[in-house]
């Protein structure tokens, strides 16, 4: 049994230079021990309810998108009123399944782009996120 249970936690944030708090710490465990997933404010605030986490869904908020600057996250905006925080980084894209308001990951390689326009002057291009919408 591992004396410091949180240490990979307190390190993964530390290495992405973020002060490990309390409140980070056991969002960080519930986010990132349970293998790649996506979540929304929302319910990843619910699941800190249920596991007796005492934090504000505000926090929540501020949170995933502080571990979203520090490239823990990827955020992934579906439409003008949700978006979804993964914690997959590598290059894919998503399905989102608008039935059950899901998302599924695609693996880069399977989305070919044949051409992206040019971006603007003194601009380059980031990534490029496909979100391919299916009906249930």
């Amino acid at each position: 049994m591992d004396p410091r249970p949180y240490s990979h936690v307190i390190e993964k944030l530390r290495a992405a230079g973020l002060r490990p708090t309390r409140q980070r710490i056991a969002l960080a465990k519930l986010l990132f021990e349970g293998g790649d997933r996506h979540v929304t404010a929302e319910s990843l605030h619910a699941e800190a309810q249920e596991a007796s986490i005492r934090v504000s869904l505000a926090t929540v908020y501020n949170t995933l998108h502080q571990f979203t600057s520090a490239e823990l996250l990827r955020e992934i905006v579906v439409d003008s009123q949700r978006c979804y925080f993964d914690t997959n980084t590598t290059d894919h894209h998503h399905f989102f399944f608008e039935g059950s308001n899901r998302l599924e990951d695609i693996p880069g390689d399977d989305v070919v782009l044949s051409k992206l326009p040019a971006p603007p002057h003194g601009k380059t291009v980031k990534r490029v996120d496909v979100v391919v919408r299916l009906e249930e």
